[in-house]
């Protein structure tokens, strides 16, 4: 069941999660997704290799994306909502804490790929 009033508040005018109760609640599902408690939010602006990978290297490649992920997002994140996902999840552009988009950092430190939410992603093996 989500929990409304803090979806509220993501939506009214996206949400600042830096304090340690919150950011505690921040967990990398993989190099693409958060979770916010039961809360899925999908990292607008990347495309990331799949855990459950087609090859060796798309696993080995996730698994260094989602370790990165989660280092960004440790301290705290301000989200900027942009709607639902066709999976339900949150769409969100994502800053760490020191203001940096982490679509664009990961996409610069080759764990992910530009993607604008359209078309065929290609494959990672």
């Amino acid at each position: 069941m989500p929990n409304f009033p803090f979806l509220l508040s993501i939506l009214a005018a996206g949400l600042l999660l830096s304090d340690p109760a919150q950011a505690a609640r921040i967990r990398a599902v993989d190099g693409d997704t958060l979770a916010l408690g039961r809360e899925r939010v999908r990292v607008v602006g990347l495309d990331a290799p799949e855990l459950h990978g087609r090859c060796e290297r798309e696993t080995v490649l996730a698994r260094a994306a989602q370790r990165r992920m989660a280092q960004l997002v440790a301290g705290g994140v301000t989200l900027r909502p942009h709607g639902r996902d066709r999976f339900g999840r949150l769409l969100a552009v994502v800053h760490d804490r020191r203001g940096r988009d982490v679509a664009r950092v990961m996409v610069r430190q080759g764990l992910a790929r530009p993607y604008d939410g359209r078309g065929r992603r290609g494959g990672w093996c």
